[in-house]
């Protein structure tokens, strides 16, 4: 049986040759917690003696591993890290901006497609990776495919971290508008006067450059604390933010015309089923959505014990998330439909639409310039309704981003980095890649056009470690002998994770490349939102992991 050593002294049993059935690996204790220790890639760094590995085991027994107290602690710490601003903010805009004037049910398939075909297969190999090897990506990919493919999990953490930089910046937006209204005497009842402030605030004010600082400050607090402190946070912010937003749904259901913006959402247009642009919006939607393929969970999992269900967690939080998803975007629609049609009756459902595609680049600014018109309808309770779900969706923010980062601090630590510098390191860099988002929301679209296109990288990464491991191999000895009281992964599995993932990831690149070289002759120029734009930004980060 070989192993790696870590630098605290725990014996890490290495995951290629691992023999569950040894009665010496029964125990929780027998699974090193890397995350505090450099990884030492020499066999040479095993114990050299029988004593010595006695020595080292007593060492492991004497060592609390760091885990989640409850499961409750563990299920909404999940939650928390996938539900937030991916579903309230950019959800809607993905839907509003991939939309055609006859309606968006082509991209609500599309994007529950992607859920079964893309999101959920990677999920589970996220959540059972890291209650396996206890470890970030990058120690993960070191042990299942040695030092030449390592770099695989370091593009991964960076790819993350990209969307980590930029993402601060929304959670930063959400902060600026709890303030707002709170400040603000009455709320807008006009989507003009609502698009003004949103326009002043994001386009005209270094504002999201203070509120970005505040939020990886605040995300700091909670870093600083380890996973008890996150713990903690996810246990009090996830109930709440679930409860306004179910009742902001329940409200904005009673508004006069809500249906029309319903069935607005749930009407085809079945010529746009064949445009690849739709299908890797929506296939990366999916993956913002449910945190597929970024690593999230490997870091979160990596504090499991074997008793904790990775493919059960792996199979119901995509689900849970998807619904909160879905919600969010029949609260959106409803408001916009109901708003518009009483405000501007003689409008039609496309010019609705392009209202809603205007509301800044991107729309980026739609649950912002939208929400707080919907509360302005409200009443008295209007204003404190108001404030309480941008304070909720700044909740949400700060669990994601708290996901976020903890990843990025989990692989600093198995490079050799102790907590405090790790997360330190992790946060000062987040404020200093996610300013220029901040000042630019043009180069804040970008960001997101960019490593949402990248995930599908990260996807095919995940599923090129299943495949060379071996996924029946996988399926067997990492997941169903390894897991404790969790549901079975059944075959199917197995097909899913080695040929629906790579055939999906790797058909939608070339279709979306295909199509953007055919309908846009001047593709090769460098703006902000083109093809070599985005293929240089990943190409420069594939570079440099790489190496």
């Amino acid at each position: 049986m070989g192993g790696i050593l870590c630098k605290n002294g725990v014996l890490f049993w290495k995951a290629l040759s691992v023999d569950l059935n040894d009665p010496t690996f029964k125990s929780d204790m027998d699974l090193v917690e890397c995350g505090s220790g450099k990884i030492h890639e020499s066999i040479d760094k095993l114990p050299s003696s029988e004593q010595d590995l006695k020595t080292h085991s007593k060492d492991a027994q004497r060592s609390e591993l760091s885990t989640f107290n409850s499961s409750i602690g563990v299920l909404l710490s999940c939650l928390g890290c996938v539900i937030g601003t991916g579903n309230i903010w950019r959800f809607p805009r993905i839907i509003a901006t991939a939309s055609y004037s006859q309606g968006s049910l082509t991209f609500l398939i599309a994007w529950a497609m992607s859920l079964f075909v893309w999101s959920l297969p990677l999920s589970i190999v996220e959540y059972t990776l890291g209650r396996f090897t206890r470890t970030s990506p990058l120690g993960a990919f070191h042990r299942f495919l040695g030092n030449k493919l390592v770099w695989l999990g370091g593009w991964i953490v960076a790819v993350t971290y990209m969307i980590t930089a930029y993402f601060s910046v929304i959670v930063g937006w959400c902060l600026y508008y709890f303030y707002k209204s709170c400040a603000l005497s009455s709320l807008p009842r006009d989507v003009e006067t609502s698009i003004k402030i949103f326009n002043e605030f994001a386009q005209e004010s270094y504002w999201p450059a203070l509120t970005h600082t505040l939020a990886v400050v605040i995300v700091g607090g909670c870093i600083f604390g380890g996973i008890k402190w996150i713990e903690k946070a996810n246990m009090v912010l996830v109930p709440m933010l679930l409860g306004i937003l179910v009742f902001t749904f329940g409200w904005s259901l009673t508004r006069k015309y809500s249906e029309v913006g319903i069935t607005f959402l749930f009407t085809p247009y079945w010529g746009s089923m064949f445009t690849p642009s739709l299908w890797v919006a929506a296939a990366s939607q999916n993956a913002f959505d449910t945190g597929a393929a970024m690593a999230l969970f490997i870091s979160y999992s990596s504090y499991f014990s074997r008793k904790n269900g990775a493919v059960r967690l792996g199979t119901m939080i995509p689900l849970c998330n998807n619904m909160v998803s879905l919600l969010c975007a029949l609260t959106i629609f409803s408001t916009v439909f109901s708003t518009l049609i009483q405000t501007s009756p003689t409008l039609t459902r496309s010019g609705i639409l392009k209202i809603m595609q205007s509301n800044g680049p991107g729309s980026t600014g739609l649950t912002f310039t939208w929400i707080p018109v919907l509360f302005a309808y409200v009443g008295g309770l209007g204003r404190v309704l108001c404030s309480l779900f941008f304070l909720c969706l700044s909740f949400a923010g700060i669990t994601s981003l708290i996901g976020h980062v903890q990843l990025t601090v989990v692989t600093a630590k198995d490079l050799g980095l102790s907590h405090r510098q790790a997360a330190f390191a992790g946060l000062f860099l987040t404020l200093v890649f996610g300013m220029p988002s901040a000042i630019s929301i043009n180069v804040l679209t970008n960001q997101d056009n960019v490593w949402g296109f990248a995930l599908m990288l990260s996807g095919l990464s995940m599923a090129g470690l299943i495949i060379i491991y071996g996924p029946m191999k996988y399926r067997k000895v990492i997941v169903n002998d390894f897991g404790i009281d969790d549901w079975k992964l059944p075959v199917v599995w197995v097909f899913m994770i080695s040929v629906l993932v790579p055939l999906s990831g790797t058909g939608l690149i070339i279709w979306w490349a295909y199509d953007l070289i055919k309908s846009n002759p001047k593709w090769y120029q460098l703006t902000l939102d083109s093809m070599t734009t985005t293929l240089l930004e990943v190409k420069q980060t594939l570079f440099r992991n790489s190496v």
